[in-house]
């Protein structure tokens, strides 16, 4: 198992952007849509900045369609295939465990709606699955305060930590001459407009 207080490597990390889809979304009420979608933009280019593989899931429409997942995604990674959420807990699913675990990775980034559902199963369940895990929390969205607040405290007592995308974009980063550094710095700038 990771220690859970060593640096994020980029080459030990898988990014799980979960539910981050039409109809899910919009319900965010402790991060405002327009801040939630430009992190989510901005984790996204962190992903492909430092090749991380990304795992995207979904929960399928009443009428049994697949998720329209953000377009923020999409934009910096291109398609990927969203793995449609049978259970609450995404590790609770097989194809989608099975995705992660391919990857190799014993670090899971967690960027979703809703931060007490999608976002804190799958971190509270990470550790038994031999995965350290960070909820990047600007990149999430919870139903209210208190109930995001709640399910960050069983994140933590669970072993899992907060991060947020400008805490992960500097730690990545590492020697600021760096190209690939300067080059996290500017996906930082441009969250900020």
């Amino acid at each position: 198992m990771p220690n859970p207080s060593a640096r994020i490597d980029p080459k030990d990390t898988v990014v799980l952007f979960a539910d981050l889809q039409t109809g899910i979304i919009e319900l965010s009420q402790t991060q405002p849509l327009d801040r939630l979608k430009k992190s989510v933009s901005g984790l996204a280019q962190l992903a492909k900045l430092f090749e991380m593989p990304v795992i995207v899931t979904g929960v399928r429409g009443d009428d049994g369609s697949d998720a329209k997942i953000t377009p923020e995604i999409a934009s910096a990674l291109g398609d990927l295939p969203t793995h449609h959420r049978i259970t609450c807990d995404s590790l609770l699913n097989p194809e989608i465990l099975a995705a992660i675990q391919a990857t190799g990775r014993k670090t899971l980034l967690i960027s979703g709606v809703a931060t007490e559902l999608a976002v804190q199963l799958p971190a509270v369940s990470a550790k038994e699955n031999g995965l350290r895990a960070f909820v990047v929390l600007d990149a999430c969205g919870g139903m209210s305060e208190r109930t995001e607040q709640a399910a960050l405290l069983r994140i933590s007592s669970a072993g899992s930590t907060a991060i947020s995308v400008m805490t992960l974009a500097g730690e990545l980063a590492g020697d600021l001459t760096q190209p690939k550094a300067q080059q996290a710095v500017g996906i930082l700038f441009a969250m900020a407009q």
